[in-house]
């Protein structure tokens, strides 16, 4: 049965992907909505005019038009196209293939080809926006992945990107020690004021972020150290603004965090190490933290860990008191996985463990609708259910205000007002 479902999903997908144009006006009536804020409505409607949202309300309130399309979803909740803020396309989990095997062996092709099957994976499980961020040795591919989804040549989520993460010289990964040769690197090289001209190429090259990274495992014994100075970041942050790009920070020192913090990022990413100095300045400045608790759990799980039959070994363990700190200070969570660690398609994984780490349900659905889009600066064209907003919706089984897990159980994903999932729910 479980095959023959997945068959049937895939025959809808493709129907979706071929069929002419829909009607122009379709009214989703679900049995209850969460509008991406703290609401939930029972009794409301959603009025959709080709790719845009144009009415929302009591069914009663709604002036609908003749001939509109309707499509009801009892027992079910719609919500907004979830927005994934951590995600590498072109990665896929390191218990199929190790990183370093990746960027080293896989084709640029086959990268490509892996990365058009992660995106539908996505889409399909409700992550109709997903921030990328770094190609992992694969240069601009995630520009071209970008227009190919624009373009409707490949299907998948709205793509925002960061293509060559900027490491300091001899900091990142494939080590180099290990080779006897000059080995391509997983990033782009660059220091002092080579920094200006790195970020402004990006920017010319389609970069939507730039993504830093302010530490690594360099130190003498493999320890995680600072990587770029303050005058340096100043020049990476300064050079992206200018440019209207905003910076995202791969932090898990407490130094990496404060330079990256005080020199004006707008994200930082992991953030292991935050101490509560460090999280109440996030808060402050509303810097929002990307915790990426799946990948975390996944790594421990690769190495042999078995979770709810062994303890939580010491990384686990710090890194549910870090989540719960940074959530003592109020610093604006954003949700993301770092999924391509784990399997595509299984983002909401993170979303259950911010719940098991201390989160309410209904501020996880927060954080990853209306919550990511107004950290990322897109408040006003998705995250939320109003009027004027892309037509980004998504139905579940269920109620994920109240139980997580049940966004597991989508039954329907409209991106841009063009349906590519609709099945009925099993009993």
């Amino acid at each position: 049965m479980r095959m023959l479902h997945r068959i049937f999903v895939r025959f809808i997908f493709i129907i979706a992907i071929f069929l002419p144009a829909q009607a122009q006006y379709t009214l989703l009536l679900p049995d209850q909505l969460f509008d991406g804020h703290n609401t939930v409505r029972k009794g409301w409607g959603v009025l959709i005019k080709e790719d845009r949202i144009v009415g929302v309300g009591p069914i009663s309130a709604l002036e609908i038009p003749k001939d509109t399309r309707q499509i009801s979803f009892p027992n079910q909740t719609l919500l907004p196209g979830l927005i994934e803020g951590h995600s590498h396309v072109l990665l896929h989990p390191y218990n199929e293939t190790t990183w370093n095997e990746q960027v080293l062996n896989e084709t640029e092709a086959e990268r490509v080809v892996r990365a058009t099957n992660h995106l539908k994976a996505s889409l399909l499980a409700g992550f109709t926006t997903l921030r990328d961020l770094g190609t992992e040795g694969a240069g601009y591919a995630d520009w071209g992945l970008k227009q190919a989804i624009e373009k409707e040549i490949i299907a998948g989520p709205r793509l925002f990107i960061a293509s060559k993460a900027i490491i300091a010289t001899g900091s990142y990964a494939p080590k180099r020690t290990g080779f006897a040769y000059e080995v391509p690197q997983g990033a782009e090289e660059a220091d002092g004021q080579h920094l200006i001209q790195v970020v402004r190429d990006q920017i010319g090259k389609g970069a939507e972020w730039i993504k830093i990274y302010a530490d690594y495992r360099w130190g003498l014994q493999g320890e995680a150290k600072p990587t770029f100075t303050s005058e340096e970041w100043h020049d990476i942050v300064a050079t992206a603004s200018s440019a209207g790009r905003m910076v995202s920070a791969h932090a898990a020192t407490e130094e990496g965090m404060r330079r990256a913090i005080e020199a004006g990022v707008r994200t930082i990413e992991h953030g292991d190490a935050g101490t509560t100095t460090v999280f109440q300045n996030m808060a402050d400045k509303h810097v929002a933290l990307c915790p990426t608790l799946a990948a975390v759990e996944a790594i421990a799980q690769y190495s042999g860990w078995k979770k709810g039959q062994e303890p939580d070994p010491p990384r686990i363990k710090a890194k549910k008191e870090s989540f719960k700190n940074a959530l003592r200070q109020k610093v604006p969570i954003c949700m993301g996985s770092d999924v391509g660690v784990f399997s595509h398609g299984e983002n909401v994984k993170e979303m259950e463990l911010m719940v098991e780490y201390g989160m309410a349900p209904l501020d996880v659905l927060i954080s990853a609708t209306s919550g990511n889009a107004e950290i990322f600066g897109l408040e006003r064209q998705l995250g939320s259910i109003k009027p004027g907003l892309w037509a980004d919706l998504v139905a579940v089984s269920g109620d994920p205000t109240q139980h997580i897990s049940d966004l597991r159980k989508t039954t329907f994903v409209m991106k841009g007002g063009k349906i590519y999932l609709s099945v009925t729910p099993k009993p």
